[in-house]
């Protein structure tokens, strides 16, 4: 996998390179969809990450279903990152990843990573979910979003689990439109699903391969004539009649199903089921169950171009299509495969690479900060801060002393709030004041970050700087197990490099 990887980005290199020239920006977006069937994480994630790809992604969006949701597990989770989270978080922090955002409702988990760099940029965050579940009350089944604006560029990403079954493929079309009409969001740009510029849909969608027998299905997955399976695939056959799915595209199955499989192994289903009247012998038919699908919202045709028929676009409608032609945002898919070398689960995780080619339409952070002469848990600090454009601020804006290699946006060491412990400002610089005792005693390599509450995300990063250890708890010799455990050991300085 790793050497078509490698061929296929000298492929594209030519090409992303006339892209280029021609303005636009391309950022790598690595997505994965997995349900784990109530499994603990694996140890390793290399595979499924592809962390030894010669090309680091941007961003990582991570949707699972069933993560475990037992009543004592969902306690402790609600208090503490569940383990699945914890994992990717751990392996991704050391590499320079934030998760900028998540969103749980029992077993479906949606997670968000972007390179720091790109955190200022990333905007109006936001997320939501809808239960598809037993009476529509049940969190089982449902969706997870989250959305935001990267780059000035509005993205909604869409984790579902669907209704299970051969039979329940209508039901589940009937899920997704409820969940797309159902959600919306407190934002201008796009307040529904379908409003942003780009949407992806992906998860345990449920949809199974129809009509042929069990033999067959095996026998072409065997070998690896994966076509003649594409035209039973209830998705597909779906989408030649559903108008709302006929929006969604998607790469080729080129690829095992990968459901179902016997748990720890790569057999497929081979158990005999229990039933009311003892034992029957049905298997479950293998199913591409698990999918990746996006949208790029339809571009409408100039006024000049409608028919008579048409109703004219609104003023909201026209400033779309003038900044859709401004700022361009083309989709590539690199990459659609599932990862075989998983076996925690009756599922194999699948995985999506994108590569997204856009003009930006934002370039420059709304707020640029950095810390005021040495820092130590000696003395009171300061931080100084500066608008460099217009923002909705409030009194629930704050900034946060975050340690290099911080794993999430909640993963502060400590925090000050703007308004209330601003000490002087003017046009231009203001200063915020940082009390002592809320310095790490240790010091080390740290960064600040300005939190918009109104946005939702992180506005402004500083630049790495050292906060010094504290002299005085040198001199009253205090041992590193004594101290705060806020005091913990710095991530390494290289993961800035």
């Amino acid at each position: 996998m790793e050497e078509n990887e490698e061929q296929s980005d000298l492929r594209l290199k030519e090409e992303q390179e006339e892209e280029e020239e021609e303005g636009g920006d391309s950022f790598r977006l690595h997505m994965v969809t997995w349900n784990v069937a109530t499994a603990d994480p694996p140890d390793d994630l290399t595979s499924l990450l592809h962390l030894n790809s010669p090309k680091s992604p941007d961003l990582y969006v991570i949707g699972l279903q069933e993560v475990y949701s037992g009543p004592v597990r969902l306690m402790t989770d609600a208090l503490f990152d569940d383990p699945w989270s914890q994992l990717f978080m751990s392996t991704l922090a050391p590499l320079n990843y934030v998760k900028v955002s998540s969103i749980r409702m029992q077993g479906l988990l949606l997670l968000f990573f972007s390179k720091l760099e790109h955190v200022p940029f990333i905007r109006d965050i936001r997320a939501t979910y809808t239960r598809t579940g037993i009476l529509g009350y049940w969190g089982n089944k449902g969706g997870v979003s989250v959305r935001l604006s990267f780059y000035g560029h509005t993205i909604c990403f869409l984790n579902c689990h669907l209704a299970a079954h051969m039979k329940y493929a209508t039901e589940r079309v009937d899920e997704f439109e409820h969940i797309i009409s159902t959600q919306t969001f407190d934002c201008k740009k796009a307040q529904t699903v379908l409003d942003h510029r780009l949407v992806f849909w992906f998860g345990d969608l449920n949809f199974r391969i129809q009509d042929h027998g069990m033999h067959f299905v095996r026998t072409c997955i065997s070998d690896e004539k994966y076509n003649l399976l594409w035209s039973k695939d209830q998705l597909t056959m779906l989408k030649k009649k559903e108008e709302m799915l006929q929006e969604f595209e998607e790469g080729p199955l080129d690829f095992q199903p990968t459901y179902k499989f016997d748990r720890n192994t790569d057999i497929y289903d081979s158990r005999r089921y229990r039933t009311w009247f003892g034992f029957n012998g049905k298997k479950r038919k293998p199913a591409w169950t698990d999918r990746i699908l996006w949208r790029l919202r339809p571009v409408a045709p100039p006024p000049e171009e409608q028919d008579e028929s048409d109703v004219g676009l609104d003023v909201r409608e026209l400033r779309q299509l003038e900044e859709d032609e401004e700022y361009p945002l083309k989709v590539r898919q690199e990459f659609y495969t599932s990862i075989m070398e998983y076996s925690v689960s009756d599922h194999k995780p699948v995985i999506g690479i994108f590569t997204l080619v856009l003009r930006k339409i934002q370039t420059t952070p709304l707020v640029r900060l950095q810390p005021e002469g040495d820092w130590s848990a000696d003395i009171d600090s300061m931080v100084l801060y500066s608008p460099l454009q217009p923002f909705p601020s409030s009194t629930w804006d704050w900034i946060g002393l975050y340690k290099v290699g911080f794993t999430s946006v909640s993963d502060y060491i400590t925090y000050t709030w703007v308004k209330d412990d601003e000490v002087a400002f003017n046009e231009e610089v203001i200063q915020v004041y940082v009390d002592k005792e809320e310095i790490p005693v240790q010091g080390g390599e740290c960064v600040l970050c300005y939190f918009c509450s109104t946005l939702q995300s992180i506005i402004g990063v500083s630049e790495p700087f050292k906060v010094n250890e504290s002299k005085v708890a040198i001199e009253e010799g205090l041992l590193p197990e004594k101290i705060n455990g806020l005091d913990q050991t710095v991530a390494r300085e290289e993961v800035w490099n």
